[in-house]
Parts: C-alpha cells; sequence; structure tokens
C-alpha cells in the first residue's frame, strides 16, 4: 500500500514526458517576434530541424495572421489584397527595368493579361444586388465609354468612336500598370477598359479594387452606376450616382451625374423628374447631345399616354364613392319602412286588446 503514490508518480511523470516530447502536426507554436511585431509560426524558427520536416501551413494560423480590423468589423486580407505581382516589379525596380519592358524565357511582360490582380474582400458597397451578382451578369459591351479615352469627344451617333485602337489602348494601361502598380486611377481605367470590351465582371472588380482604397471616389462610384444601369439594376445605380454627387469635389462639374440621374429616371418612368435632371445637365454642359435627345425623347411623350393610369384611379374612385352612397340610401329606405310596419303593428295591437278586455262593451252600454 505504501509503494501506491510512489507508482502514481511514476506513471504522471511517463505521461507528462510524452506530452513534451510528442510534436503533433494538428497543433502550431504561435510566437510573438519581437524584431518585427508581429506573430509567427514558431515552428518556422526551429533552425535544427530538417527544413523536410516542417509541419504544413496552418489555415488557422494564415487566417489569424491576415486579420485586420477593417472599420467596424474583421475582415481577412492578403498579402496581395491591393497589389498582385509588386514583388515581381520591385525586383525589376532593383535591376534598373522599371522603364523598359522585361523578358521571362523569350517572352515580353506586354503579353501578361490585363487586369486589376486578385479581387478583394472588402468593399462598402458589396451589399448591393448587382456588385453581389457579378459573376452572374452577362457580357454587355458598352462601346461608347471609349470617348473617355479620346482626345476630340463626338456624341454623334450615340457616342460611338468609329475609329479606336483598343490594342493600343490596352499596351498604354500595361506599361502604366507597370510603373504604377497601386494607382486608384489605374484601376479606373482598366475597368472603363474591359466595359470597352463588354467583360462585366472584370470591370466590377476593378471599381471594387478601386473602391477597397478609396471609398468616397466620385468618378468610380459614377463607373460602377453606369455598369449598374446596362444591366437593369436601376435602385443600385441611383444609389451609386446619387452617392458619387455627394462626394463629387466643388471644384468639378457634375453634369455627369445629372445626366445619369436622368436616364435611370427616364428608364424608371418618372419622365418629370427626368426632365428635371437632364435640364440641369444641360445648363451645367449645353452642348451635351444625348442630353438634349434625351430631353426631346421626353418632351415628345404625349401627356395623354402619361395620365392615363391617373385617369383610371379616378374613374375607379368615383365609382366606389358611387357605389357606397347607394348601398347607404337603400339601407336607410329599409329602415323607415321596418319602423312605419312596426307602428302600425304596434297600434293594431292596442287596439285589439282594448276590445278584447271584459266589461268594456258593458260599460259603453250603460254610459248610453
Amino acid at each position: 500500500m505504501r509503494d501506491v503514490p510512489y507508482l502514481t508518480c511514476l506513471v504522471l511523470y511517463i505521461f507528462s514526458f510524452q506530452i513534451i516530447v510528442t510534436n503533433s502536426r494538428t497543433s502550431t507554436v504561435w510566437k510573438l517576434n519581437v524584431e518585427d511585431g508581429k506573430i509567427v509560426d514558431g515552428s518556422t524558427l526551429q533552425q535544427d530541424e530538417d527544413k523536410s520536416r516542417e509541419q504544413d501551413d496552418d489555415p488557422v494560423f494564415n487566417i489569424v495572421t491576415s486579420t485586420v480590423y477593417y472599420g467596424s468589423t474583421w475582415t481577412k486580407h492578403g498579402f496581395d489584397m491591393f497589389c498582385t505581382d509588386c514583388q515581381i516589379y520591385e525586383q525589376q525596380r532593383e535591376n534598373g527595368d522599371d522603364n523598359s519592358p522585361s523578358e521571362t524565357n523569350g517572352e515580353s511582360v506586354d503579353d501578361e493579361y490585363l487586369d486589376c490582380g486578385k479581387a478583394v474582400n472588402f468593399t462598402y458597397y458589396d451589399n448591393l444586388v448587382g456588385v453581389a451578382r457579378r459573376h452572374r451578369h452577362p457580357n454587355v459591351p458598352e462601346p461608347q465609354v471609349a470617348l473617355i479615352f479620346t482626345k476630340k469627344k463626338s456624341y454623334k451617333n450615340g457616342g460611338v468612336v468609329s475609329e479606336f485602337d483598343i490594342n493600343a489602348l490596352e499596351k498604354r494601361l500595361k506599361k502604366a500598370k507597370r510603373e504604377k502598380p497601386k494607382s486608384v486611377q489605374l484601376y479606373n481605367q482598366i475597368g472603363n477598359f474591359w466595359r470597352i470590351k463588354g467583360d462585366t465582371r472584370q470591370s466590377i472588380e476593378c471599381f471594387r479594387r478601386a473602391l477597397a482604397v478609396s471609398p468616397y471616389n466620385a468618378e468610380v462610384l459614377l463607373n460602377l452606376a453606369r455598369v449598374l444601369f446596362t444591366l437593369q439594376y436601376l435602385d443600385d445605380a441611383i444609389y451609386l450616382t446619387r452617392r458619387s454627387l455627394e462626394v463629387q469635389p466643388p471644384d468639378r462639374s457634375a453634369w455627369q451625374q445629372y445626366f445619369t440621374l436622368g436616364e435611370i429616371f427616364k428608364a424608371y418612368g418618372h419622365y418629370q423628374e427626368a426632365a428635371v435632371h437632364l435640364k440641369h445637365a444641360l445648363d451645367l454642359r449645353p452642348d451635351f447631345e444625348p442630353a438634349q435627345a434625351a430631353l426631346r425623347d421626353i418632351e415628345n411623350i404625349p401627356e395623354a399616354s402619361v395620365h392615363v393610369y391617373t385617369l383610371l384611379i379616378i374613374i375607379c374612385l368615383v365609382m366606389g364613392v358611387l357605389l357606397v352612397i347607394l348601398s347607404s340610401v337603400d339601407n336607410g329606405v329599409e329602415v323607415e319602412e321596418h319602423k312605419q310596419q312596426r307602428h302600425f303593428n304596434r297600434a293594431m295591437a292596442m287596439r285589439s286588446l282594448r276590445g278584447a278586455l271584459p266589461g268594456s262593451r258593458g260599460r259603453k252600454k250603460g254610459g248610453s
């Protein structure tokens, strides 16, 4: 019996020793790197272990180390949130190849795919239906967007540019991407480029990336509103256009926002409100032919067709009032007839009772 405590201590010692020496692959040693002030994987700091026996990447550890406080929520962001190939460009700059297109295995950088990098995880406008469904949208080309990149802006023939070199524009954007890969204006221009090509998803992703860096950029908000208006997400387009109008710098004209609002309300069928916005756009830009054409279309709409529904509503209300009046009159006549019949029956009943009382006839005879 005296040996029982010793045996218990021995078992606990062996068990504790096994826990200490056990190297579980399901656990990750997290340590604080004092020099960088970041949480790092402690297993990578053990230099005495063979590199082939290093633990696999822990997804939970990656989530914790790549999560930042964004606004009022915790959001996971990768290293390349706002720049995809920044390391490649930095290496090119270190080698002195920042102004000339580098070649890798005989292939020029001009052959790369023009995009805005990996899609961002969060923007303040992801709750909009048109933005949330960006992967389901059809490809709708917008050739009139080419006017943004032309010096001589002609708005005839619907604003379609007849002679425009889209390949030259793509090369210029790729060169700008190599020079300033983190530029918000570059993301905006690439988004407009994909609007011309008709890739709706790519254009929205570029505008999302720009808004992730600059959430209150009036130009980017307006371009995203134009994309959603083309896709007939009218509520989202109105919200983004009004938001763009609110944050528009006071030193810049807002005629594009008013013109967009006029087009959206015209599509809704709210012609009076659409005319107000179109007139305001023409006050700021009198030579803008699309606004003039849209305003003429509204003014040429017959007034009778505009007020058809109003006339039908008035007729229905009048008919309803007449029915209520007629029903109340019929109820009043029935009540009067019921009252007269009731008084008549009561008088007859009193007479019959008087005639049926005993002695009533004798009194009459004796009195006579």
